[in-house]
């Protein structure tokens, strides 16, 4: 049944303009969205929708391994390529180091599909690895369409064998309007890549529309900052709630300003943030965050399971975000990005359910109750230590349990709480070793130091005259073009 229609009030414009704006990107009504939990439901929705295809299979990822579910969808892939589909997919370079390689690919480009791979080092773009292809979607025939935060990786699903639970992730399917827009973004990318993307006929509009969800496609690009500013605006303009989800949260200082200023207007702020992550140097950063954050109100909750790699925001039950950026300066403004944000109370609910339930598997971080003895000293409320997480992977796993184990070196409370103490002291610790060692490397065995920087150097110096005799060659062959005139 068709939802009402909501009357445009002069308000109601203004903030459709500004979220438009904000975003760079309009918003499309008639869409159908479903939302897909964790990477078996994602990995079955995908392989299902690829396996049917009949014109075309767009994929875009940051990571596809070389293991069991990677050569899954390459097989698929190539299925579907020898039966004259058209397959085309971008990966990311230093996504896919050490995943899977070149040889990975030779069936599906023999098959006849096309793989492209994002921004690998090149002489003459000394900073061009700082740029990545972050996106993950999948197009498929222009009319099924999906994005997500999840890699295509048998990491996502976890080990029950050495017992460990699959990574919390979230994405979407999308039917109507919106697939034309991921079909535009797979393009873009394609494009920086190489040749341009084939013209594909165009896809029938349905005599009803598929749904009638309302959405913006946020296809985020190096120095755009669309994500920024909306997710900016949202955290300006939520009246009751903004719960977060991020799997690297290192907050700009505006940005953490616009929480913490909805948090003293009695907005009901919550960021759940992994427990243990992938890449501990980043989970220490993030902790070294709260206290602010905590001292402003807000909520800040822990996962308990292997790995949270999901991007959402839900607010004020009315408006939804999910994709695959995090809320960092990388996904902001450096890497390639896609997100899709809803407008919608149907899928807000939804996504604001699956959000408590998260937190039924959460740990709540609190300031530390303080109380004064005679001598001045402050004591810290007891703890006790949490479960221990087992973790897939090799030693970066075993790090992130480990880096997880000394940052709740003094526990978790009785009532699933963690007390954050007076000082970040573990990350200023780390920081004074590593320091210190350094020091001592550089008086000791200066050479270890020299020869670093003059590998570096070198490097630049090499990539930089290139660049420099590539500009004046340009110039040349202008001026001598402007001769010939």
């Amino acid at each position: 049944m068709p939802k009402p229609l909501i009357p445009s009030t002069p308000s109601r414009l203004l903030a459709e303009q500004a979220l438009s704006r904000a975003a760079g990107a309009p918003l499309l009504n008639g869409n159908a969205v479903e939302l897909l939990i964790d990477a078996a439901a994602h990995y079955d929705a995908w392989l299902t929708a690829i396996r049917g295809a009949r014109q075309r299979v767009l994929l875009e990822n940051y990571i596809i391994r070389d293991d069991e579910v990677g050569r899954a969808f390459r097989d698929a892939l190539v299925e579907r390529a020898q039966s004259g589909v058209f397959v085309a997919v971008v990966v990311d370079w230093i996504g896919c180091f050490g995943q899977s390689r070149g040889s990975f690919w030779a069936p599906l480009r023999a098959a006849g599909g096309e793989v492209r791979v994002f921004n690998p080092p090149q002489l003459g773009e000394p900073f061009g690895w700082i740029s990545r292809d972050h996106r993950k979607l999948l197009v498929v025939d222009g009319v099924h369409g999906f994005l997500s935060g999840v890699c295509i990786s048998a990491k996502w699903l976890g080990d029950p064998a050495r017992d460990v639970p699959p990574w919390r992730d979230t994405g979407v399917a999308l039917r109507g309007p919106a697939v034309a827009e991921l079909e535009t973004a797979f393009a873009q990318s394609w494009g920086e890549i190489g040749a341009s993307l084939r013209e594909f006929a165009p896809i029938p509009a349905p005599a009803t529309p598929p749904g009638h969800v309302s959405l913006r496609l946020i296809a985020t690009q190096p120095a755009t900052a669309g994500m920024y500013r909306l997710d900016q605006l949202i955290a300006s303009t939520a009246r009751k709630t903004l719960w977060l989800t991020d799997a690297y949260f290192v907050g700009l200082a505006p940005y953490v300003q616009a929480l913490v200023a909805a948090a003293r207007d009695d907005v009901d702020v919550r960021l759940l943030v992994p427990g243990s992550s992938d890449i501990p140097v980043v989970a220490g950063m993030s902790r070294s965050g709260y206290r602010p954050l905590l001292k402003a109100g807000i909520r800040v909750f822990e996962w308990n399971g292997s790995m949270l790699h999901a991007k959402t925001a839900v607010a004020d039950g009315q408006w939804a975000r999910v994709g695959s950026s995090n809320l960092n300066i990388a996904s902001w403004l450096s890497n390639r990005e896609l997100d899709v944000a809803v407008e919608d109370a149907g899928f807000a609910g939804q996504l604001a359910e699956q959000y408590e339930r998260d937190l039924g598997n959460a740990t709540e971080i609190v300031l530390a109750r303080r109380r004064r003895r005679g001598s001045g000293e402050h004591v810290r409320s007891s703890e006790s230590r949490p479960p221990r997480v087992r973790h897939a992977g090799g030693s970066s796993g075993r790090a992130a349990a480990g880096a997880l184990r000394i940052a709740n070196s003094v526990g978790a409370a009785l009532t699933n709480r963690r007390v954050l103490g007076d000082t970040s002291s573990g990350p200023l610790l780390i920081g004074t070793i590593a320091l210190a060692a350094l020091a001592v490397i550089a008086f000791a065995w200066p050479a270890w130091i020299g020869w670093p920087f003059g590998v570096i150097a070198a490097w630049f110096a090499l990539n930089l005259g290139i660049r420099s005799w590539r500009d004046r060659k340009r110039r040349w062959r202008k001026l001598r073009d402007v001769d010939d005139d």
